[in-house]
C-alpha cells in the first residue's frame, strides 16, 4: 500500500512539474553558417524570458514546441561567435533555413579598459571561480530535462534509453551528495540488445565484492558463468559508469562540485591545468573569453571507486563571460597520459581519450543554471567473434576490433527551471528514484507536450534499425 502511494504521489508532482499547455506551436528549422554554409551545432534557441528551450544537433536541425500563450513573445537563437537571431515566435518563418552570421570582438580593443582585470587565461579562470558563488544558484531549485543514453559499438547502436527526469538541488553552497536528487519521470524508449557476453565487467563485479579469490579475465570459462550472473554483473557496471547520479555527484560535475575535496577545478586547479587566453567571442550580444585547456605538472584523476581513473592529461576549451566571469561553457576532455592507463585504455578501449564533457550553462534571473550536458566514455566488454565460418585472420581482426570496442553517450536538455518554493518542498518531501536503467510504462500524452533533443540524420536511421531488431526479438 506504502508503494502504491508512493507512486502515486510521485505522478502526481510529474504532473505538477510537466509544463501545462492546451496547444503548442511548433517552432522546427536548420542553422547554417553564412560562410561556410556548414550546419551550427549546439546553438540556444529559447523563449525570451523564459526557460524554455533547446538546442541544434550536429546537423543544425532543431525543434522547439512553445506554448501558445507565448505567441507574442521573442524567440532568440545564440551560439558562441554568431550574431544573434531574433523575432516573434508567431512570425516564425520554417520554409527557409536559418544563417547566422560570424562575430568576433577585438582582443586589443576590448582589454584596453581603465579597470584593472586579469590578463592571463589562468588568472581569467581563477577569477571565475572565485565568483561561481555569486553566479551559480544560491538556493534550492528544481530543473526539468530529456537525457537520451546510447551505447554503441563501431557497427551499430546496442543499447538506447530516452527519458524525462527531475534534479533537485539545494544550490552551490551545498554538498551535491546530500543535497541534489534526481528522478526518472517518464521513458520514451528503452531498448537493451547488447550481447549477454561481458566477463570483463563479470570479473570486475566479483572482484568488487569478494574478499578472497579475486580472479583474472583468464581464469573465467565462460561456460562455468550463468547468465543471471552475468546480467547482474552488467547492471552493476552500468549504473557505476553510467548512473545518474555519478554524474551530477562526481568531479566531472566540474563547476557544482568545485568546493569538493579534490575537486578538478578546486583549490588546485593549477597543478593539474593550465589555461590560456585565445581570444574573445560574442554570444548574444555579450563578449566572453575562449580559454585553450592544456595539461599541467600533475596527472588527472578521477579517483572512481572500484575503477582505474587516474593517469590522465585534460585538454578543451573554456568559455567564460567578459562582464561577470560567469562560465557560459566548457568543452573538456581526459586523454590516457601514464603508461598503465595508455596500457589499460589500448587494451580494453581502444582509444586514449577516455573522457569527453560538453557542459553549457544558461543565465536565468542572474543565476547560471545548467543547460546542456554530454558526456561520452567507452565501456568494459569482452565481445569476441560470434560466427562458426571459416574465416580469414584479416576477417576476424576486423570482426573483433568492430565488435569488442563500446562507448556510451548520455545527452542532457534542460527543459525548464522551477523555482516556485512550495512545489520545490513538495517534491523534497517524496521518495526519488534515479535508476536510468529500470523500464517504465510508455506515457503518450506526456511525450505530446515535452521538448527533446533532436536525433542527428546519422543517428536516426541506426535508431531505426535498432528498434526494428528489437521488434523481431520480441517476437
Amino acid at each position: 500500500m506504502k508503494s502504491t502511494y508512493l507512486k502515486l504521489a510521485l505522478s502526481l508532482v510529474v504532473i505538477i512539474f510537466s509544463f501545462s499547455a492546451n496547444s503548442q506551436i511548433e517552432l522546427k528549422n536548420k542553422l547554417l553558417d553564412f560562410n561556410t554554409l556548414l550546419p551550427v551545432e549546439s546553438a540556444n534557441i529559447y523563449i525570451k524570458g523564459t526557460t524554455i528551450g533547446t538546442i541544434s544537433n550536429v546537423d543544425g536541425r532543431f525543434v522547439l514546441n512553445v506554448p501558445n500563450q507565448h505567441a507574442t513573445d521573442t524567440l532568440v537563437i545564440s551560439s558562441i561567435g554568431y550574431k544573434t537571431f531574433k523575432t516573434q515566435v508567431n512570425e516564425f518563418n520554417d520554409s527557409e533555413e536559418i544563417y547566422l552570421e560570424e562575430e568576433i570582438a577585438s582582443l586589443d580593443e576590448i582589454l584596453l579598459v581603465a579597470e584593472p582585470r586579469p590578463t592571463t587565461g589562468n588568472e581569467i579562470v581563477l577569477k571565475a571561480l572565485e565568483k561561481l558563488a555569486i553566479n551559480m544558484p544560491d538556493s534550492t531549485y528544481l530543473q526539468k530535462g530529456f537525457i537520451r543514453h546510447k551505447e554503441r559499438n563501431n557497427l551499430e547502436f546496442k543499447w538506447l534509453i530516452e527519458s524525462a527526469i527531475t534534479v533537485y538541488d539545494s544550490g552551490f553552497a551545498a554538498k551535491s551528495s546530500d543535497y541534489l536528487k534526481v528522478n526518472v519521470d517518464q521513458v520514451r524508449k528503452s531498448y537493451d540488445l547488447r550481447d549477454v557476453d561481458s566477463l570483463l565487467s563479470y570479473v570486475a563485479y566479483n572482484n568488487y565484492y569478494a574478499k578472497h579469490n579475486r580472479f583474472k579475465i583468464k581464469d573465467i570459462d565462460r561456460n562455468n558463468v550463468s547468465t543471471d550472473q552475468l546480467v547482474k554483473a552488467i547492471k552493476w557496471n552500468d549504473t557505476r559508469v553510467n548512473g545518474l547520479e555519478n554524474l551530477f555527484h562526481g568531479k566531472l560535475n566540474l563547476f557544482r562540485n568545485s568546493s569538493n575535496k579534490n575537486a578538478l577545478f578546486g583549490e588546485h586547479i593549477l597543478k593539474k591545468h593550465q589555461f590560456k587566453l585565445d581570444t574573445i567571442l560574442v554570444d548574444n550580444e555579450r563578449k566572453l573569453y575562449k580559454i585553450k585547456i592544456s595539461e599541467s605538472e600533475e596527472y588527472v584523476g578521477l579517483n572512481t571507486k572500484g575503477i582505474y581513473n587516474e593517469g590522465y592529461t585534460a585538454d578543451g576549451w573554456l568559455y567564460i563571460y567578459y562582464d561577470n566571469y560567469a562560465i557560459k561553457k566548457v568543452e573538456y576532455n581526459l586523454s590516457a597520459a601514464s603508461s598503465a592507463q595508455k596500457s589499460r585504455s589500448k587494451t580494453l578501449f581502444g582509444t586514449q581519450t577516455n573522457h569527453k564533457l560538453i557542459l553549457t550553462y544558461m543565465e536565468y534571473e542572474d543565476k547560471m543554471y545548467p543547460n546542456y550536458i554530454y558526456y561520452e566514455t567507452p565501456k568494459l566488454v569482452n565481445v569476441g567473434l560470434k560466427t562458426d565460418e571459416k574465416v580469414t585472420k584479416e576477417e576476424e581482426e576486423r570482426y573483433n576490433k568492430e565488435e569488442r570496442y563500446y562507448y556510451t553517450v548520455q545527452e542532457i536538455l534542460f527543459t525548464e527551471i522551477i523555482l516556485d518554493k512550495d512545489v520545490v518542498k513538495q517534491a523534497s518531501e517524496l521518495k526519488w528514484d534515479s535508476d536510468i536503467f529500470a523500464s517504465k510504462p510508455y506515457n503518450k500524452t506526456f511525450w505530446n507536450n515535452y521538448n527533446v533533443l533532436l536525433e542527428s540524420e546519422e543517428d536516426e536511421k541506426l535508431i531505426q534499425d535498432l528498434t526494428k531488431r528489437a521488434i523481431l526479438y520480441k517476437e
